[in-house]
């Protein structure tokens, strides 16, 4: 019995009807980190003592009978950009090395009275800035379908952990893309839900109003069983919702005939690689097979989204980062020989390039001079941006489109031009400005046999519709596989 090519929901059955030990389930998942991480680089920390010590207590209250939550007993990692108590949180910048909070993020609070386990930190972009894993202080990280190829970003190392079996779930955060696109990239699911859905508190911020955490699996039903078990209204946080309360189980029970699914025509036009728009196009056929209805429309507020998302982005971003000044906590050079040079030279020295980068365009779309034509011209944008899928969802139950318009990269290829970077993001910056939510869910490969992955968007707080259509997509096609499948084993 392979314990790390189950699900999630698999092993937590299994756990409940005392087939497998907790410990087992640990031993297995850090044997893999063990064996495959030096290659990958997912992990930039492991919780190895109190992962263990939690698993005693968690077992003990299941031999009694007292099963807490349909995942307990099932390991978990986080992003380096979620709080944990004690425990580093460095959002893979030197900025924050060996920075332990004190006190953990709602979510890491949920999971734990869900008697989940934290096993680890996950490497990442430095501060959620990027589109590649490329940028951390802490190393690159690796695709785990070709070593040679970036797993995506930012929330690289969560999805290259589950797709290289390191994790059986993890949290990841979705900025402009930042889940949906490192599943897409590692054959993986991977849920950016509604704005609001799930507590930000002790998530360190980039762009506060577009910031989200989400979970990362290896189908939807996985991902829903956390979702379930993260969301909710926060009253630490002031911009979380009450919404009715989502069940998971929902999710499998679901059917989408008779369902209107649109394709914006705009996310299939220059730009997209031909075996990207085969899979989204077979995806159509597919859905369509199953009962839906799906039609294409014209949606051209598209060639607006990112440049209105990446001046809210970099405004937002540099405002938020003001704080690492080198006094109040963090990196402080030990160079400065007064307190302007602490300022210079702690930003200087402990924020990588891209970071640095995303700050001075933050600082000049929001200057005196600049603000006007720049800033506020994209907050007009997003509202623009959001009407049209208000106006789309008068019509259609769903939406459907790309991740990204190619399948993962080369390194380099892209973070020696930014631009390029940037556009790629095209297909899922939308989704955050007008703060809907959207499940990436694998739909093929490309003629290298890396995976392509597909999005369906849905209404605010309408995750179980857009979960229910992936679960029976996933049913009915033949597109989860990890990298041992078609290539041989891990390497």
């Amino acid at each position: 019995m392979d314990i790390c090519k189950m699900t999630a929901l698999e092993l937590a059955g299994k756990i409940h009807s005392k087939e497998i030990m907790i410990k087992d389930a640990l031993d297995a998942v850090y044997k893999n980190i063990d064996k495959f991480d030096a290659e990958y680089n997912c992990y930039i920390s492991t919780c190895r003592e109190p992962a263990y010590r939690r698993a005693v207590e968690i077992q003990a209250r299941i031999d009694a009978g007292e099963i807490i939550s349909a995942l307990a007993g099932v390991p978990v990692s986080v992003k380096d950009n979620i709080c944990t108590k004690d425990i580093e949180t460095t959002c893979a910048s030197l900025m924050l090395k060996n920075f332990k909070p004190i006190y953990s993020a709602s979510v890491i609070d949920k999971m734990e009275a869900a008697d989940m386990i934290l096993i680890g930190k996950l490497n990442m972009d430095e501060f959620a800035m990027g589109s590649t894993s490329e940028t951390s202080y802490f190393g690159e990280i690796s695709n785990p379908w070709d070593k040679g190829r970036v797993p995506g970003g930012s929330s690289g190392g969560a999805a290259a952990s589950v797709s290289a079996q390191e994790a059986f779930l993890s949290l990841g955060s979705d900025t402009g893309g930042s889940i949906r696109q490192p599943c897409s990239f590692c054959g993986v699911t991977g849920l950016k839900p509604t704005y609001g859905s799930v507590s930000r508190y002790g998530l360190i911020a980039y762009a506060s109003s577009l910031d989200q955490i989400g979970p990362i699996a290896k189908d939807v039903a996985d991902c829903a069983a956390l979702f379930e078990i993260i969301s909710g209204k926060d009253a630490k946080d002031g911009t979380s919702m009450d919404f009715p309360k989502f069940e998971y189980p929902n999710v499998t029970n679901g059917s989408i005939k008779g369902k209107k699914i649109g394709i914006p025509a705009d996310y299939l036009g220059r730009g997209i690689s031909c075996d990207v728009k085969d899979a989204i196009l077979n995806a159509k056929r597919e859905l369509e097979n199953l009962g839906a209805i799906v039609e294409e429309f014209a949606m051209p507020i598209v060639k607006y989204a990112i440049p209105a998302y990446y001046i809210i982005a970099c405004a937002e971003a540099c405002s938020n980062l003001s704080r690492y000044d080198g006094i109040k906590y963090g990196y402080s050079s030990p160079l400065a020989e007064n307190l302007k040079d602490t300022y210079i030279k702690s930003r200087s020295e402990g924020l990588g390039m891209e970071v640095k980068r995303r700050i001075m365009l933050g600082n000049f779309v929001l200057s005196s001079g600049y603000y006007d034509s720049y800033y506020k011209k994209a907050l007009m944008a997003k509202k623009l941006i959001q009407q049209s899928f208000f106006d789309a969802f008068t019509k259609y139950d769903i939406l459907l489109g790309p991740v990204a318009p190619t399948t993962a990269l080369k390194k380099g290829e892209s973070l020696s031009d930014p631009l390029k970077m940037y556009l790629g993001d095209i297909y899922t910056v939308m989704i955050n400005i007008a703060g809907l939510p959207a499940v990436s869910v694998p739909c093929g490969f490309d003629k290298d046999n890396l995976p392509i992955g597909m999005q369906l968007i849905g209404k605010p707080f309408d995750e179980t519709t857009i979960l229910q259509a992936a679960y029976v997509f996933q049913k009915a096609t033949d597109f989860l596989k990890s990298p041992a499948d078609l290539q041989g084993g891990l390497s």
